[in-house]
């Protein structure tokens, strides 16, 4: 039996091939699953036309997560396609330019990264579950918020946020047997990457630093442990932060 055989998984930030999404929706229909994408806006055309580069062409519904009314019509939507869901991924971020300068940015800059990168992660969980049974697995993707990074400014804090609002999702889905867990990826070349000023001092530092070395143009291993989160090899594991980073998070500086 494959890893996912039979799973029904929504997957979230689907933009680029190079993504770490993109390779988790990859992986998923390899090993068995049935995959729907979201996206919104002018980006739904994007989603669509790397949707025909997966394995099996998936449906793509329209999910803007600081959209109430798609986020409340979600499950109906996704219904159209899928009669349940066993696992959602969440691979969304967004910060305008003005939170990546922590001292000169406004709460208007601030509350943004903060709706669309942390409460976005309650928001996408909350609007799933009519379709969640018991076994269900919500999996997201952050960029370790322990430490004050170069650049990473306002998103790190909303990371941090994301990170915090995962456990409290890990104890409210808790009763209802459903997992919350996050992957902290080391720094891959994605679209999201690309929105951040200065990125490439990550780039140019991370596999000196990672005792396993790293590429940072290999989204496959955090990919690979999405997927085995979403699976039911972890069934007793929830709040929990699974790095894949070459190792970089245990080191000293």
């Amino acid at each position: 039996m494959a890893l996912l055989d039979g799973k029904k998984l929504l997957i979230t930030g689907v933009l680029m091939d190079s993504s770490i999404a993109f390779h988790v929706a990859k992986i998923a229909q390899e090993e068995g699953a049935q995959v729907v994408l979201t996206s919104f806006g002018r980006t739904m055309k994007i989603t669509q036309t790397i949707a025909k580069r997966l394995p099996e062409t998936p449906p793509v519904i329209e999910l803007d997560v600081t959209n109430q009314e798609h986020l409340d019509t979600l499950a109906d939507r996704a219904r159209e396609h899928l009669d349940g869901l066993d696992g959602v991924l969440h691979s969304i971020g967004f910060a305008p330019q003005g939170a990546f300068n922590f001292m000169e940015a406004t709460w208007e800059d601030v509350s943004q990264a903060l709706h669309a990168s942390a409460y976005s992660l309650k928001a996408l969980a909350t609007a799933s579950l009519p379709l969640m049974s018991a076994g269900g697995s919500v999996v997201g993707l952050t960029f370790d918020a322990k430490f004050a990074w170069p650049v990473y400014d306002w998103m790190g804090v909303a990371k941090a946020a994301f990170e915090s609002t995962s456990r409290y999702l890990a104890r409210d889905l808790g009763s209802k047997q459903i997992r919350c867990n996050l992957v902290s990826a080391g720094p891959v070349r994605t679209t999201a990457a690309k929105s951040i000023p200065g990125f490439e001092q990550f780039e140019n530092t991370w596999n000196e630093r990672a005792p396993l070395g790293w590429d940072v143009k290999d989204p496959v291993p955090p990919a690979r442990a999405c997927a085995a989160l979403l699976s039911d090899w972890f069934p007793a594991t929830t709040g929990e932060i699974v790095h894949v980073d070459g190792g970089v998070h245990a080191m000293g500086q």
